[in-house]
């Protein structure tokens, strides 16, 4: 979790609230676009994954089914710790050392 985790201090000081998922892990990557284009599925939508990873997304059309999706980002919150500036410049020397060394690893 590191990896993405370096790029908070960027992302909280220009504004962009970030909540870490704390119920049991959730894989399929899921979005909706304009209420009507939905996709679930297990790629990261980036070309390594489409094509090395051989990993799939069903795309879906229909209002009815986006408006399902959005209530289920609705709930996510609930199950999630929002992370704040203040906190996130107090954290551990492990972490911040942890986070530095992901940021140089290979193809993330």
């Amino acid at each position: 979790m590191s990896a993405e985790r370096s790029h908070y201090a960027g992302l909280l000081k220009s504004g962009v609230k970030i909540y870490e998922w704390q119920g049991k892990m959730l894989h399929a990557k899921t979005a909706t676009v304009d209420g009507v284009w939905s996709t679930v599925g297990t790629s990261n939508l980036d070309w390594w994954s489409i094509v090395r990873d051989n990993e799939i997304n069903a795309i879906i059309l229909s209002h009815s089914f986006a408006n399902e999706m959005n209530l289920m980002f609705a709930n996510d919150p609930e199950n999630s710790r929002q992370i704040e500036l203040d906190q996130w410049q107090n954290r551990g020397f492990r972490e911040r050392l942890d986070e530095t060394a992901a940021r140089f690893q290979p193809l993330l």
